[in-house]
């Protein structure tokens, strides 16, 4: 989910995609596309599925005619890579003597557990604006979305624009919406995620951590990943359910 690192990505070069028709980057993914073990469909850059990336490419110069240059704070993220955070988030968690059930819904508040993170599939995006002054401490912040917030006037354009070029806000800020947090950074390319989820509410959760070293194995049974299925990964814009 959160990213500080910053991305800095040349929309207008290293392409590296030739456009595949929808219908087949969306039939029968394998689980390990689905989990982020394997993605073949990222472009050159390795930020983004490369059907998702020219649409994103459109709507980056649209956005530029109003003074606004949506840029990439965290895009494409392997399986290896929330891994990590995953296992760093909790062994932070775990010198505030806080137990195992406490520290995975701590780290839930924002953060996925390795495998089932929609950035896997290259589809979703977390933007900031380059034109802007970049704030102090974390970009993805709800403040610096609303009010005086310097990432203001892009998140106004992206919520009466972005749709047009096939993007969606993915955590709304719905209070009756479960799961994470609401994340006015993260967006989602629909037209290839909205099948993604389907096919990815269909893996079996038992085989997610197979000879996996994560911490808190133990405590990521059957049942708690099937009620995480359910609040996190259906807690999500109704627009993008399957």
């Amino acid at each position: 989910m959160r990213r500080i690192d910053f991305i800095k990505l040349n929309v207008l070069a290293g392409f590296g995609w030739s456009v595949l028709p929808i219908q087949d980057l969306i039939k029968n993914p394998s689980q390990a596309f689905l989990t982020g073990k394997h993605n073949p469909y990222l472009n050159t850059s390795k930020i983004m599925h490369k059907t998702a990336y020219q649409p994103f490419v459109e709507m980056h110069e649209a956005a530029l005619k109003e003074g606004i240059d949506i840029q990439i704070a965290s895009g494409f993220r392997s399986f290896n890579r929330q891994l990590q955070i995953w296992n760093k988030k909790y062994k932070q968690y775990q010198k505030q003597n806080l137990s195992d059930k406490d520290i995975i819904k701590q780290i839930i508040t924002y953060s996925t557990i390795p495998g089932t993170s929609r950035h896997h599939w290259g589809t979703d995006i977390d933007i900031v604006d380059a034109n802007v002054e970049k704030p102090n401490g974390d970009l993805l912040l709800d403040q610096n979305y609303h009010g005086n917030g310097v990432y203001c006037k892009l998140h106004e354009w992206m919520q009466t624009h972005a749709h047009k070029f096939g993007f969606y806000l993915v955590y709304t800020n719905n209070y009756h919406r479960t799961g994470f947090k609401y994340e006015p950074w993260h967006y989602s390319y629909k037209p290839l995620s909205k099948d993604y989820l389907k096919a990815y509410l269909k893996l079996n959760p038992n085989n997610l951590f197979v000879d996996i070293d994560i911490q808190g194995k133990a405590f990521l049974d059957k049942n708690c990943l099937m009620s995480y299925f359910e609040t996190h990964l259906q807690g999500i814009n109704p627009l993008l359910l399957p």
